[in-house]
Order: structure tokens, then sequence, then C-alpha cells
């Protein structure tokens, strides 16, 4: 672990910070609702967040699944086109979510922790069980290369009598920090080249930590400080110095 560069053009196109709740029985969404009044000026768009839920039913005399499907609202999300900036209220918690541009954690997270205090004096939770901060970052490389890893230091290996050209991947990753008592979900895949003969590859890390809370206790930010610097330690020791050159 150690201090990192700040990118002037950092790969991050979503940033996320997610807390997870046990709300009161007698919190519904028309309570939740009244979240809307309180930032319909900077998020003016609002809509129903859904749940779906599917079954799918195989049987020997039957070769396709039957996938019936149903819904229900369980919150709302409330967007601001301007700031490319979307705040959820629901019943299971709360989230904000910054798109690009991402300036940096310190603006980011006062602003959720803005957010959240408004939620909180909305939805008044029992409790707090699980908070997470998850980032995607899109790298674009140029073509040709000789290796991924001359830019991601973690790759999917193919067997070396095999082919050797890659055509598409997607790998997942669960990396578990019991210092923190946090675990880390990894995913990396890419994209189809672009025009110009450049190769976007997605580096997805969410990390999170089960934990409980009461009475919005201060520790759970001191935590949500932890999993950005596990977040980073993620990042930066899987990318290459010829990586980072790309964000300058």
């Amino acid at each position: 672990m150690g201090e990192y560069p700040v990118f002037k053009n950092a790969p991050i196109i979503e940033a996320l910070l997610d807390v997870r709740v046990e709300l009161p029985k007698e919190v519904d969404l028309k309570k939740l609702e009244a979240f809307y009044d309180f930032v319909k000026d900077r998020f003016p768009e609002k809509q129903e967040r859904k749940f779906f839920r599917a079954e799918f039913k195989l049987s020997r005399e039957i070769t396709s699944a039957s996938v019936p499907t149903s819904s229900e609202t369980v919150g709302y999300l409330f967007r601001s086109p301007i700031e490319n900036k979307i705040v959820q209220a629901r019943l299971d918690g709360f989230t904000f979510n910054k798109l690009k541009p991402y300036e940096n954690w310190k603006l980011f997270s006062s602003e959720a922790r803005r957010l959240w205090d408004l939620y909180l004096q909305i939805a008044n939770p029992l409790r707090i069980t699980r908070i997470a901060a998850r980032y995607i970052n899109r790298i674009v490389v140029p073509l040709p290369m000789k290796d991924f890893k001359e830019y991601i230091l973690t790759i999917p290996e193919i067997a070396p009598n095999l082919p050797q050209a890659l055509a598409h991947f997607f790998m997942r990753l669960v990396i578990p920090n019991p210092e923190i008592q946090a675990t880390a979900v990894v995913i990396e895949t890419m994209e189809n080249p672009v025009d110009n003969q450049r190769l976007p590859l997605i580096l997805d890390i969410d990390v999170w930590r089960e934990t409980v809370y009461e009475d919005n206790q201060p520790e759970m930010w001191d935590d949500f400080e932890k999993l950005r610097v596990f977040k980073n330690d993620v990042f930066f020791n899987s990318i290459t110095e010829k990586t980072k050159e790309l964000f300058i």
C-alpha cells in the first residue's frame, strides 16, 4: 500500500458508493419519494427503481426454458443529466453514482455523505448492513500489441498448445482482504476495437464490507476510506507503467 498519483485523464467511467440498510416497517415507497423534494433542483429526473424476478423451468419434454418474470418497485432513482450524477433512495439502501468525468475521492465522497444524510433523515434506518465502493474503468489501449500484459498484469492464460490469439475474454476474480474484513470483486473484459485501432479494456473493481453499524456511526465513513485504499491497491497493482502513461 502507498500513495498513488491522481491522473488528469483518469479512465473512470463510473464510480459509486452503496449503503445497504434495514428500514423500519413503517417506511414505505411514499415516504422514500419525499427524498425528491430535497434534491429535485439538482436531480430533476425521477424514475422508479425496479427489482426483477425470473424463474427458469426445464424439463425433458421441453427443450426451451420458460421464463416468466415479475417486477416490483423498490425505490427511486434521481438523475442530474447536467452533472452526470445519480442518487438512489431504495427500501434496501442508498447509492450515489458519478459518471464520467470523475474528479477526485474527496469531492465524490463528500457529496455522497451529504446525500446520505438526507436519506438518513427520511428513512431512519434501523441498521446498516453492507457498504461498497465500485469503480468501473475503461482503458483504451493502442493496437497492435503483442501481449495484454503490456497494459494489464492479471489476464487469462491460454494453454501453450492452443492458438494464442484471443478475440474476447471475461474474467471474474474474488479477492478477500482479511485485514480490513473486505472483499474485492474484480471483473476484466474487452470491448470491440474502435475505429482508430484502439482496444477498450474494462477493469471493474467492486470492494465491499458486510458489517453492522447502528445510529450512523462515524466509523462507517472511516471504513469507506479503507475500501478506497483497497480499491486503489487493486487498480494500481493491476496496471503497468505503460498504462499509466495513457492517463497523463
